[in-house]
């Protein structure tokens, strides 16, 4: 396993790690999630992402018993959460958003349902338009200050908010955001590649990617419509079937994913590996997040690593050419 840098920080993580956005409490139970963990270990897998959203905090539940049953040494492994959903179906005004009062409370709150005394990351799950950034900044200042979280971040924020957050840090000598969780594969490239660039040079952010599959649309899968099983056949995820297949953006991302299988397999590997092998390409990508909800399925994403050496400067000008 390689590790790299979080960003400017001296945190070094994993470059492949594993999250539960989905999967725990829905396809995958305690024994599962235990047998899954074990498995990531052996690889040499340092991160672990999850969110108070995912589930309704069940997906941290689920996590925490896995972890506390392995029983590795807490300075081995790192654990995430974000904040903003909430952790209830029907969060009431002070159990959602980015007020000082919510990111306390769901700090304290991720900390029991993972059974650990702090988080290594904290995420800023969305940018909440309700509460000023100085609020937020100051939020997640104070919880490092206490040492309740090491590293705080942002998810899916723009490079605006971004830039925001940093500078209204530095300029208050505040704990400024280490790292940033986007979206980033061969079909979600642009906020990461353009947008974000500036913001990689001038302040040295790390960033910790999610859905390197394009939520399974690059595996080839739904070609043919909606696998029984699958993450858009779930109930609650009918948006995601939307995206994939039934809008005229979902048709065109299925031509884009005709085009890159044909790729995989004159390379003789498959599609997940070579999609989440890509991702490592970019010096910027400090880890990718994988989601699996079999072993057979972890291990074949963990066996990405040993395919980015196939990629030669000719085969990443076909796949970047999709």
């Amino acid at each position: 396993m390689q590790y790299r840098r979080l960003g400017a920080s001296g945190l070094k993580l994993s470059s492949l790690s594993f999250g539960s956005w989905v999967t725990f409490n829905k396809q995958v139970d305690a024994n599962l999630a235990e047998a899954m963990f074990g498995t990531c270990f052996d690889a040499g897998i340092n991160f672990f992402d999850n969110a108070e959203g995912y589930e309704a905090g069940g997906s941290e539940i689920v996590m925490g018993k896995a972890l506390k049953s392995l029983a590795r040494p807490r300075d081995s492994y790192c654990v995430s959460s974000k904040v903003f959903f909430g952790a209830t179906e029907t969060p009431l005004p002070t159990q959602t958003g980015l007020s000082r009062k919510h990111i306390t409370e769901a700090c304290h709150q991720a900390m029991n349902r993972l059974q650990v005394d702090y988080l290594d990351l904290y995420f800023c799950h969305r940018p909440d338009p309700d509460t000023p950034v100085s609020e937020t900044v100051w939020a997640m200042h104070n919880l490092v200050t206490q040492g309740k979280v090491l590293y705080w971040g942002t998810s899916e924020w723009d490079a605006g908010q971004i830039a925001e957050a940093y500078e209204f840090a530095h300029d208050n000598h505040l704990t400024a955001p280490t790292m940033e969780q986007p979206q980033y594969n061969l079909l979600d490239r642009e906020r990461f590649e353009v947008e974000y660039a500036p913001i990689f040079e001038k302040y040295g952010m790390g960033t910790t990617t999610w859905s390197p599959l394009a939520s399974g649309a690059l595996t080839g899968k739904y070609l043919a419509g909606i696998p029984e099983g699958s993450r858009a056949s779930l109930a609650g995820y009918e948006w995601l079937k939307k995206h994939m297949v039934e809008s005229d953006r979902g048709q065109d991302r299925m031509k884009r994913v005709a085009q890159f299988l044909p790729i995989a397999e004159a390379l003789g590997t498959t599609p997940s590996k070579l999609a989440i092998a890509w991702c490592l390409l970019n010096p910027n990508v400090s880890t990718v997040i994988l989601g699996a909800s079999r072993i057979e399925q972890l291990e074949e994403n963990l066996a990405a690593a040993d395919v980015v050496s196939l990629i030669d400067d000719d085969i990443r000008a076909q796949l970047e050419a999709i």
